[in-house]
This record gives C-alpha cells, sequence and structure tokens, in this order.
C-alpha cells in the first residue's frame, strides 16, 4: 500500500532558503548534458561582456580628463582624443552585440532545455504506479513539477546574470578601491536594508503559491469546463455558464485579494528601504564632489567613480536580488526534483522472466484482499478464483463491488495486500511487467479518446506495430471499427476529435468501437473488456459480441457488464457483492439457483417486458 504523500512545510526560513540552493548543481549539471556547446558559448560570452563596463567608464575618463587637459591649454585639436571617442563607439557596439548573442544563445539553450526536462517528466510519469495517479497529492506536486520545466528557465538565465555581474563588480570594485575604499562600506550600506526586506517578501510569496496550489488546479479546471467541446453541451442545456463563470471569479478574486495584500506590503516596505540606499548613493556622491573640488581627483576621476558607484550600487542590488530570486526558484526546484525521486512501487524484479507465451494453467486469485491506497474500505475480502485457458469469464456485480479492481490486479496495474495472484501457479510478481501486459488486452469503460489520426487511435494499442497499417485495418475489423473508418473522409489518416484542425468527432459507440480495435491490436493471450457495450445499440452489442466470441475462441477473456443478454455468453460467471464472490456458476445454473443472480436477471428481463 503506497503511504500518503508527505506535506512539506511552507518555507519561510532562511536556513530552509540557502538549504534550497543544493538544488543548483544537479540543474546546472542537467543544463550541461542538454547542451555543452551553447552552455559553453553562454558563458564564453558573458565573461567578455562582463568586463566591458569598466572598460567604457575608463576610456570615458580618460576622454574626460584630455578634453579638460585641452581646455585648460586653450587647445582645441581633436587629434588625442578622436582614437579615445573611436575605441568608447567600438566597446558600446561590441557590447551591444554581445548582448544580443547571449539573448540568443539564452533563448536557445532554454528552449532545448524545457524540452528535455518535458520529456525526462512524461518518460518518469509512464514510470509511476496507477496509485500515484489517483492521489489528488500526487496531482499537486505533479502540477508544480509541470510549472517547473518552463518557469525554471529563467533560473538559468539568472544563475548566468549573477555569475556576470559578480566579475563586472569585481572590476568595479578594483578601481573604488583604488581611489576612494570607504565607497564600499556606503555601498553596503546603500543596499542590505532592501536585500533583507526582498528576501522576506519572496519568501512570503512562495508560501502563497504553494498554498494555493489545489486551488489554482480547481481554477484551471473550472476554466476548462467554461470552455471545452467535452462539456460545452452540458454547458449550454444546463446553463452552467454562469454558475461555472461565478465560481471561477470568486476563487479568483479570493487569490487576487490575498496576493494584492503581500504585493501592496511589499512595494510599501520596499520604498521605504530604497529611499536609504538613495541617501547612501548621494553621500557618496558628495564625497566625491567634494574631493574634486578639493582637487584631490580629477573631473575624469569623479566621472570614472561616480560611474562606478552608481553601476556597482545596481550590480549589488541586483545580485542581492538575484540571490533572493535564485533561493526563491531552488525552493521551486525542490518540486521538480521531489517528483523525479518519487519511485514506483510495482516493478520488475532483477530475476524476472518473461510472461509464459502460451499460458498452460492460466490465472488463479488465492484469498486476495486489497484496498486503495488512502482508503480503509476493503475493495476486495478474500477473493479466490480460478481463469482457465480458453474459457471466458463473466464479472457481475453492483458498482462498487470490485469487478474493475480485479482487471487491474489481474494487469499488475496494482498488487494485492493479502493473498497471491498467479499466472501458471507463479506469483505475477515473479514476471517482467512489460512482457505480462504485453499478453493483456483490456478496454476500460473510461476508454481513452485520442484526439489523434484513426490509424494512430487503434495502432496505439501496440505502440511497436504502430507503422503496420495492415495490422491496424485487421484490428478494425476484428471490432466493427472498419464500418466506421469507411465513413470518414480520409480513412484512417482521418484526424478524431475537435481540437485539431479538419478533426472530426465520432459518436459514442463510434469510438468505443476504436477503443476496441485497440485493444485487438494486441493479439494478446488474454482480453479484457470492461463495459465494452455501453455506449452501442442493441443491434450494434449484438453484432459486437457475435464478433468477440468468435474472436475469443481459444483466448481467455474476462467480460464486465451490466447486461444480462452480454454476460450469458460467457462460460462462468462471477457474482461480486461487498468485494466479494457471492455466486459462481453459467448462466442456467444461476438462474436455477434461485440466488442473488437470479434477482439480478429477473429485474433486469422484467424491464423489457
Amino acid at each position: 500500500m503506497h503511504p500518503p504523500f508527505p506535506k512539506r512545510p511552507e518555507v519561510k526560513t532562511w536556513r530552509e532558503r540557502w538549504a534550497a540552493l543544493r538544488n543548483v548543481p544537479p540543474l546546472l549539471g542537467m543544463v550541461w548534458e542538454t547542451s555543452p556547446w551553447l552552455t559553453g558559448a553562454t558563458v564564453a560570452l558573458r565573461l567578455v561582456k562582463s568586463l566591458l563596463p569598466v572598460a567604457i567608464l575608463w576610456v570615458g575618463k580618460l576622454i574626460i580628463d584630455r578634453v579638460v587637459g585641452a581646455l585648460q591649454q586653450n587647445s582645441t585639436v581633436f587629434d588625442s582624443i578622436a582614437p579615445l571617442v573611436g575605441l568608447e563607439f567600438g566597446l558600446a557596439i561590441v557590447n551591444d552585440v554581445l548582448a544580443r548573442a547571449i539573448a540568443l544563445a539564452d533563448s536557445l539553450l532554454g528552449d532545448r532545455f524545457a524540452n528535455v526536462v518535458s520529456v525526462r517528466l512524461m518518460a518518469h510519469a509512464s514510470q509511476l504506479d496507477l496509485a500515484h495517479f489517483e492521489d489528488p497529492e500526487f496531482y499537486d506536486k505533479l502540477e508544480r513539477a509541470r510549472r517547473q520545466t518552463t518557469s525554471r528557465i529563467g533560473l538559468l538565465s539568472a544563475l548566468a546574470s549573477f555569475c556576470q555581474d559578480v566579475v563586472t563588480l569585481a572590476s568595479l570594485a578594483a578601481g573604488l578601491v583604488w581611489f576612494a575604499p570607504g565607497l564600499m562600506l556606503l555601498l553596503l550600506l546603500a543596499v542590505v536594508p532592501s536585500f533583507l526586506g526582498e528576501t522576506h517578501f519572496a519568501g512570503l510569496a512562495y508560501s502563497l503559491l504553494y498554498r494555493w496550489t489545489p486551488e489554482r488546479r480547481e481554477l484551471d479546471y473550472v476554466r476548462m469546463l467554461g470552455a471545452s467541446n467535452q462539456s460545452a453541451k452540458e454547458v449550454k442545456i444546463f446553463g452552467l455558464g454562469p454558475y461555472l463563470a461565478e465560481r471561477y471569479r470568486k476563487l479568483a478574486d479570493k487569490f487576487y485579494e490575498e496576493n494584492r495584500r503581500l504585493a501592496s506590503r511589499r512595494a510599501l516596505v520596499g520604498a521605504g528601504l530604497n529611499i536609504i540606499g538613495t541617501a547612501g548613493y548621494y553621500t557618496a556622491y558628495v564625497v566625491l564632489l567634494y574631493r574634486t573640488l578639493q582637487g584631490t581627483l580629477s573631473v575624469g576621476d569623479l566621472t570614472f567613480l561616480a560611474g562606478s558607484f552608481q553601476r556597482s550600487r545596481s550590480i549589488i542590488e541586483g545580485l542581492f536580488s538575484a540571490v533572493s530570486n535564485i533561493t526563491d526558484q531552488a525552493l521551486y526546484l525542490t518540486d521538480l526534483y521531489e517528483f523525479f525521486q518519487m519511485q514506483p512501487r510495482i516493478t520488475t524484479g532483477a530475476r524476472a522472466v518473461p510472461a509464459p507465451r502460451p499460458i498452460r494453467t492460466g490465472f488463479e486469485f488465492r484469498n486476495v484482499s486489497f484496498r486503495y491506497p488512502g482508503s480503509g474500505r476493503e475493495v476486495l475480502r478474500n477473493v479466490s478464483f480460478r481463469l482457465e485457458p480458453r474459457e471466458r469469464i463473466a464479472l457481475i456485480g453492483e458498482n462498487g463491488a470490485g469487478k474493475t479492481t480485479i482487471v487491474k490486479l489481474m494487469a499488475r496495474l496494482y498488487d494485492p495486500d493479502e493473498g497471491t495472484v498467479l499466472l501458471d501457479g507463479v506469483d505475477l510478481r515473479e514476471y517482467d511487467i512489460d512482457s505480462l501486459r504485453r499478453e493483456v488486452g483490456v478496454i476500460f469503460q473510461d476508454y481513452m479518446r485520442y484526439d489523434m489520426l484513426v490509424r494512430e487511435n487503434i495502432g496505439l494499442g501496440r505502440i511497436e506495430e504502430l507503422a503496420d497499417l495492415d495490422r491496424i485495418r485487421m484490428a478494425a475489423n476484428k471490432s466493427l471499427a472498419d464500418s466506421v473508418v469507411s465513413q470518414l473522409p480520409k480513412g484512417y489518416e482521418q484526424m478524431l476529435g475537435r481540437r485539431f484542425d479538419a478533426g472530426t468527432d465520432l459518436s459514442a459507440g463510434q469510438w468505443q468501437k476504436v477503443a476496441l480495435a485497440r485493444a485487438y491490436m494486441r493479439e494478446a493471450q488474454l482480453i479484457i473488456l470492461d463495459e465494452p457495450t455501453a455506449s452501442l445499440d442493441a443491434r450494434a452489442e449484438y453484432e459486437v459480441f457475435l464478433r468477440f466470441a468468435d474472436l475469443t475462441r481459444g483466448k481467455m477473456a474476462v467480460l464486465i457488464s451490466h447486461r444480462f443478454s452480454t454476460v450469458r455468453m460467457a462460460d462462468r460467471i462471477l457474482v461480486l457483492e461487498n468485494g466479494a464472490i457471492l455466486e459462481e456458476g453459467t448462466h442456467e445454473q444461476l438462474v436455477a439457483r434461485a440466488g442473488r443472480y437470479a434477482e439480478l436477471f429477473e429485474l433486469q428481463a422484467a424491464g423489457y417486458r
């Protein structure tokens, strides 16, 4: 049984924020693996660009000093100044070119990184257990992880910019220390208060977003319901539009109000702290003016130092803000890494063997009990039965009796809490999972309707044969989906669904035939149909089951249905009630027994009289 997902506390403390920086090295490793060439290019470009600000300021100082000197000598010769002007112009051009090159490299690297992480996210999600996908806490974690595939692209740029600004600051600080060491203390006084304030509010912002993850998922869901082809008919018929809009508005307004209060406090406190920074800058500026008037600094020195101080102040503020931003985003990375650290419980063992082909003695449930993770109710209680080769059994019972759970255990989507499920006398846990599931063809009552081509909708049943159109046609013939395909303008190349251009939607019965074809595509030894005719009319149901009876001859089959006209074709019927097998036998035997099955059969038959 899967334990409930741990609820991570809201992160606010400095210790937790600094601890989150441990997420940065793995991120850098992922970035490097994404594209070593692009990563190296952006590092080299930023290194060169980081030295340009001090170079431009120094050239500007030389120009001003020469201009002042020329004015003092009443000279109008431009020759000594022209080369410096040309150099500064060239540095400005190089700075612009480098900025554009860095933006291009960052953009390409970010897109590449997002694609790689998205693929990895999907691949990892496909390895997790079905139990994960049936837990709301998992969806909160998955939602946060999905957002990181794009949101954390900004962290890459932030890290690179941080390193670039550190180099720039070091070069500017060297000039400041050379001329006026005391200015560095004023710099720190100017920026530290603002940094502390921003860091505090960044932590509060993360806490807000973390707390609101379930509500944000609900917002997305309500927005989808209000504008989706799947819900459009009921929204219109039941007049749900105003209700959904009002529900969305109330939830969105509640989030907006909490976010507004936080943003207002952040802006007010930030403005107050910024006054301290501004006072520090102008104090330094007054000191420089005084020293210039005293003659200890030249006008060029004044220009260089004032520019260096102002630039250094901006860079330090940016660095402090970047530290806050990086630690903030590193906290979000925790969500991504925690998702990647999640491991499935249902796995293939080191000594696993392939599933038998052919199956010789069949499946056996031996004293199987099961409850879904997080639920105290037993869905199955001490269930025992056999499914022999070439036998067809039907499972009937009220909703929640455990019918679908039995087939999930047979396909090893879950493992039993107690007892054992055997195949040819061997515990299912001893078999290779992929090999086992290749021998199972199943269509659940909540089958998927893929917004893809017809041939893809069918071919996904055996992905390695997706390009085999003959096999796809054969599967469509078995499920009677070929009659549906013949009516489509582009046949097997027709796009299904309304999500994409030129897509065609099908009726529920037509979709079900396509889904049946997907199950037949596997050519599995065990075929499971969970309410396979729920969307078919009586004639179509009769045709499908005539074909089903023919195609499952010589194979094992499990049929779940509420229609007794359907289950009569089974060799054996299991009647489930409250998670246990109440009755077992053929249709005739169960009717003659006058038990629960006979009662349900008579109730359904009375509806047709």
